[in-house]
């Protein structure tokens, strides 16, 4: 990878290099994008919604699907299955763009060498109070980071922003929500390019 293909600050060199290690490990083309899914089977996960795990009460399958949905996307099992693989549990609610960017999470974590976090429901009399993840906050920084950027990369990011494409439709073709393309858009400091670009054009033709 050449240098201008990376972003500004250390930091995120760092994370770039790795996620572009990961697209080289999927044999991904340049600007295509990263199926999840297809990947977490290299990292020994095995992955479920929900709605397959069986034991669970109805009134806890109501709460996790129902009023308490928007609270958790996911979480990777803390003990491995008996033939080595690790489940990542998944909400089955949320949409694709936002499930990719969970599960790429999830796989970063597994890559990154980080100790699994445990997906606890906390009862109370029945309700559902939280769900604990206790990975280090570097960590969840690293794999969300890493994540993204494997999902999204600079150099195809600002390719995208030269060219005067919306984070609308970067975000329709690499398949993610709008809000981690303006994320990636921030973090790389792409930002300010970006909104001159649009404003340009927003500017009527002469």
């Amino acid at each position: 990878m050449v240098h201008s293909d990376l972003p500004p600050g250390e930091k995120w060199r760092q994370f770039e290099l790795k996620a572009a290690g990961l697209r080289d490990f999927a044999r991904l083309p340049r600007d295509a994008p990263l199926n999840p899914f297809d990947l977490a089977r290299f990292a020994n996960l095995f992955v479920v919604d929900i709605k397959r795990i069986k034991g669970l009460s109805g009134q806890s399958r109501e709460l996790l699907l129902g009023s308490a949905s928007e609270e958790w996307s996911g979480g990777a099992c803390s003990r491995p299955l008996p033939d080595g693989r690790r489940i990542v549990i998944l909400n089955p609610n949320h949409g694709s763009a936002r499930t990719n960017a969970t599960l790429m999470e999830e796989i970063c974590h597994v890559f990154l060498g980080h100790k699994p976090n445990r997906l606890a429901v906390i009862a109370d009399e029945g309700r559902v109070q939280t769900l604990a993840r206790d990975y280090r906050k570097l960590d969840e920084e690293a794999a969300y980071a890493i994540g993204a950027a494997a999902l999204v990369p600079f150099a195809a990011l600002r390719r995208a922003v030269l060219e005067g494409k919306s984070a609308v439709d970067v975000a329709r073709h690499f398949r993610v929500s709008r809000d981690l393309i303006e994320y990636r858009l921030k973090v790389t400091r792409l930002w300010r390019t970006y909104k001159l670009a649009q404003l340009e054009q927003n500017v009527p033709r002469t």
